[in-house]
């Protein structure tokens, strides 16, 4: 079993930890990361009905052209300020973060930094 496979499991492993506390309800609904070598998705879950409310990523169209410069955590930030936008317009303004097992530094925390500029509260 190699090295990468032994991280991805310790990482499932927290995120079931903290998924055993985070509740997404439809007043306050979760914010979930996700993220690869390449590119950071979010999106915010209501977990009462399983639906995704709304959701940003490095692949959205409004950002997929402006992207061509700038190092990963900037690129993580506007990914964030873009899911606020998403949010406000659909009445969100409190969300649950849930960090998705990775350490709250660099990109996921770069994502939580903008999303708290682009007016979400958690």
């Amino acid at each position: 079993m190699g090295v990468a496979k032994k991280k991805e499991w310790a990482r499932q492993r927290r995120h079931r930890r903290v998924r055993k506390r985070v509740f997404g309800t439809q007043i306050c609904p979760r914010l979930s990361v996700f993220k690869s070598n390449r590119h950071i998705y979010a999106q915010i879950v209501d977990d009462e009905t399983g639906r995704t409310l709304t959701a940003a990523s490095t692949l959205s169209p409004e950002l997929k052209g402006s992207l061509v410069d700038g190092n990963k955590t900037g690129i993580a930030r506007r990914v964030g300020q873009l899911l606020a936008e998403k949010a406000r317009a659909a009445s969100i303004e409190r969300v649950l973060f849930d960090r998705g097992g990775y350490k709250f530094h660099g990109r996921v925390k770069a994502l939580a930094e903008g999303a708290r500029e682009g007016g979400l509260d958690f």
